[in-house]
């Protein structure tokens, strides 16, 4: 065999072979940065405290960290799409770095609003790059390869509670600080990245090339539009529970079963830790039984548990947040891989719309929800926010994977 035939066949074979030292690295750096956007909503009860903030300012900080997010992500994705840019990964995990320290040292409701605009700022950069890296290194096992990347921001927003208990409760506003650490070994770690990220894109331009031809040949059909419609909305619906429960969860309990501040934080823990075990398991569950199937059962399964979880003494609701949080979350990865595959070609983007705009709706549901706790009460505010996974209902409308997979051959 000639030298560049063997080049070729070695190339191939390292495209399908999965890497998942890559993998476990970017699952690491994306852990990092959403334990460090989990400081964030963490600090809601020390700040309610110290600062004398509403509910609605609550939300607004809240708003301010996801719409951020939500606005950029998509657009950040469009661009690295035509024309990827490896080192924006480490860049913006500085920008993040920088807010967090911001964060621990702001004096007022508008310092803490700027410094959460910087950290919004680097998740937007982080995400849909993030995703293309993960994508770059699954070979032919994306879903595999999607849950092990999403599984680490989940499992970095599960460390919420424990940073509010360990840290926060005793450190008060100024432990957030400390999470400036945490951003610099990001920081380190995506150098890294950013450099194989580099050399893939030498090795292998072609693969690049093909899919931007083929997606700008073939544009969206209104098919794929109503799906992509769809999907959004079931993801829209998964975000304004999950963001209900991570922000004003703790309060009900506190209220509601007269518990510590880090008493209350264990229930989030459960909460966020099963859905970060829901997210890893979501991928490879849908590679068997199929995507459309993931997402359908994930909503719809949860129903019985999130009507039930206001109406139950604690230890039970302790169980329920439980199994909500594993069964909603096995379709976090899974709507990511099936957004990718509804529109191949364009991984940063759709990696955009389906997490940043999670982030934007949770960013709205977080202000509506703030501003409906306030009005009628944090009680029936968390009644109410149960009935949402019936939303699900609607996942019967999507096309199913072979049909997707006969749009992409037709294209």
């Amino acid at each position: 065999m000639n030298q560049p035939a063997a080049l070729s066949t070695k190339s191939s074979k390292t495209a399908e072979s999965t890497m998942f030292k890559i993998l476990f690295i970017i699952s690491l750096c994306h852990l990092l940065n959403d334990a460090i956007q989990a400081v964030i909503p963490a600090m809601f009860p020390i700040l309610e405290k110290s600062m004398g903030l509403s509910f609605t300012q609550l939300g607004i900080i809240a708003f301010s960290l996801n719409m951020v997010s939500s606005v950029m992500q998509p657009v950040v994705g469009y661009f690295t799409d035509k024309k990827p840019m490896p080192f924006a990964l480490p860049i913006g995990l500085t920008f993040t770095l920088f807010g967090i320290f911001g964060l621990g040292f702001a004096g007022n409701f508008a310092l803490i609003v700027l410094s959460v605009l910087f950290i919004g700022l680097g998740s937007a950069v982080f995400h849909p790059e993030g995703s293309r890296v993960a994508y770059m290194a699954a070979g032919s096992r994306r879903g595999l390869a999607q849950s092990i990347y999403q599984v680490g921001g989940n499992s970095g927003q599960a460390l919420a509670p424990v940073i509010t208990a360990l840290i926060l409760v005793p450190l008060g506003q100024i432990g957030a600080s400390w999470f400036t650490i945490v951003a610099a070994i990001a920081v380190i770690l995506l150098i890294y990245i950013a450099n194989w990220y580099q050399h893939r894109l030498l090795v292998s331009p072609q693969v690049k090339k093909k899919d931007l031809t083929k997606e700008k040949s073939r544009g969206l059909s209104k098919e794929v539009k109503n799906a992509l419609a769809l999907i959004l909305l079931l993801i829209f619906a998964r975000t304004w529970y999950t963001s209900g429960i991570t922000n004003f969860y703790t309060f009900y309990a506190i209220k509601e079963y007269a518990l510590s501040i880090k008493e209350s934080q264990v229930f989030l823990f459960a909460f966020l830790v099963a859905g970060a075990i829901g997210t890893f398991f979501g991928g490879p569950l849908a590679d068997r039984f199929g995507k459309k199937n993931i997402i359908s059962f994930s909503m719809l399964a949860t129903v019985p548990f999130s009507i039930l979880i206001p109406h139950v003494p604690p230890a039970l609701a302790f169980i329920f947040l439980i199994f909500t949080g594993f069964i909603l979350m096995t379709s976090f990865s899974v709507t990511v891989v099936y957004a990718q595959e509804l529109v191949p070609g364009k991984i940063g983007t759709m990696s955009g719309l389906t997490v940043g705009l999670a982030f934007g709706m949770g960013a709205i549901g977080s202000v509506g929800l703030g501003s409906l706790a306030d009005w009628i009460g944090l009680q029936s505010m968390i009644t109410w926010l149960g009935i949402l996974p019936i939303l699900g209902l609607i996942a019967f409308l999507l096309p199913s994977d072979q049909k997707v997979w006969e749009w992409n051959q037709r294209g």
